[in-house]
């Protein structure tokens, strides 16, 4: 089993592209690290204050993947508010 959660950020402060992918990359950094998931930014564009990301993670338990997911993601709104950005929205697919 798959779960994919999907994070849309709004990055209020980022003035350039390099501000935001400073917020990305820390972001992305600590998730794999903190859970042992994958990250990946998803539809990268130009636009400075708002981005995607993904992030996966496989298992043999569904129940598991949900608990990590939760975990992921709550962790990801904290570092994301720390970081100067919002969590507009997010969703988990199980394929």
């Amino acid at each position: 089993m798959v779960a994919l959660l999907t994070l849309e950020l709004r990055i209020e402060h980022a003035q350039s592209l390099k501000d935001k992918r400073q917020v990305l990359r820390s972001l992305k950094d600590r998730l794999r690290v903190h859970f042992n998931v994958a990250t990946a930014e998803l539809n990268p564009s130009n636009i400075w204050n708002s981005a995607t990301i993904a992030v996966v993670s496989v298992s043999d338990s569904r129940d598991y993947l949900d608990g990590l997911m939760r975990n992921v993601e709550r962790e990801a709104m904290r570092l994301a508010n720390n970081a100067g950005a919002e969590i507009t929205d997010s969703w988990t697919d199980f394929l």
